[in-house]
């Protein structure tokens, strides 16, 4: 079927109250402002209707904190909407003027242009999931938080534990034997280890949820298939497939390694080439996952009775394509700090290659399903 020409690009501008419409035409001429109306799908949809045939309007906005509701809904409603990346959007040099109708301007002008990047919209139980992993690991936050102002306190009162692993049961005990002669100390302790419990436990809940809604869920194979690999267990399987939504998207690793900033930024002119630090760009959930899972690859290969009983059921090429990871990945982070290289940049090394892996397995998932 041949695909409709589009003929009106329309800039939306969208704040939690109101939503600014411009509007390009085909063509070379300036966008202009159409009409400002309330955030109500309505209001928004008559306007557009005035524009001409669904299918020849085209529709974006910035991604923020209105989220993907009102792209599924133009969407559904038969307009083309994409959801645009903020840090690619094209800035003019010496541009010092920022409103509301000009940022609804350069969106309608870039997207005729065909300079904007789109980020992928995920369907509303994908959206979930990402918001309830998000919200975890939120909680975790905050309970590193509590638990470093707790250890601080006691530090500070010359109470070391002599343990080697804190946080554990014994951690816990210790701290409950530590005694203060003064009441507002034995008030802050009293405080601080309550509020420990009770981040500890919001954590855990949080995490007993996210188990509960991945059941059923269109990518809980890939959930499944992912915690093959070393350092990938479940959560950070689920914050892997929730926050990328779909693998398919990248035709290649390399891309996908793009996606979470983990190649390196270059600098090239003439016969120079200069790369520096990663990018940074993209998504950063994925890219700490990944840097984190990364530093499991210190140790020997091997499958250790948790990396068995989570591997049961996967299909064996997933498996082989795992395995081979884990060799690979610890023969290259060995290789790296042999040579002298910084243990946090061998690792992010690392967690790029481990990225690819992420990607064959994702690629190899769906062919299975397929």
């Amino acid at each position: 079927m041949t695909q409709c020409i589009k003929t009106r690009f329309v800039g939306l501008d969208v704040h939690k109250d109101t939503i600014v419409i411009a509007v390009a035409e085909l063509g070379r001429q300036p966008a202009r402002v159409i009409a400002t109306v309330p955030y109500e799908g309505k209001a928004l949809r008559k306007v557009l209707d005035k524009l001409g045939p669904r299918a020849q309007v085209a529709c974006c906005y910035e991604a923020g904190p209105t989220g993907y509701g009102l792209a599924r809904a133009l969407l559904a409603a038969g307009w083309a909407c994409d959801v645009i990346a903020p840090s690619l959007i094209p800035k003019r040099h010496g541009e010092r003027i920022k409103t509301d109708r000009r940022d609804a301007v350069k969106l309608a002008e870039n997207h005729r242009a065909g300079q904007l990047v789109a980020v992928f919209i995920p369907d509303e139980q994908t959206e979930a999931i990402r918001d309830l992993e998000r919200a975890r690991e939120d909680a975790k936050k905050a309970e590193r938080v509590v638990r470093h102002q707790l250890s601080k306190f006691l530090l500070r009162h010359g109470r070391r534990y002599p343990g080697k692993t804190t946080w554990n049961d014994a951690h816990h005990a210790w701290i409950a034997k530590q005694a203060f002669v003064e009441p507002a100390q034995k008030y802050v302790l009293a405080d601080a280890l309550a509020s420990v419990e009770g981040a500890t436990l919001r954590a855990s809940e949080l995490t007993t949820r996210l188990k509960e809604v991945t059941v059923g869920w269109s990518q809980e194979p890939l959930v499944k298939a992912l915690q093959a690999m070393r350092g990938v267990e479940f959560v950070t399987a689920v914050t892997l497939v929730a926050e990328v939504g779909d693998f398919r998207r990248f035709a290649r690793a390399e891309d996908f390694m793009g996606y979470v900033g983990l190649i390196p930024s270059e600098q090239t002119s003439g016969n120079h080439r200069r790369q520096g630090p990663i990018t940074k760009t993209g998504n950063a959930h994925v890219r700490h996952v990944l840097v984190e899972s990364a530093w499991h690859y210190r140790r020997q290969p091997r499958m250790s009775k948790a990396l068995r009983e989570r591997s049961a059921g996967i299909s064996p090429r997933v498996c082989a394509i795992a395995w081979k990871a884990q060799k690979r990945l610890h023969g290259r982070l060995n290789r790296l700090i042999g040579r002298g290289k910084n243990k946090a940049e061998a690792v992010t090394a690392v967690a790029r290659e481990l990225a690819g892996f992420v990607w064959a397995i994702s690629r190899e998932e769906k062919l299975l399903v397929s």
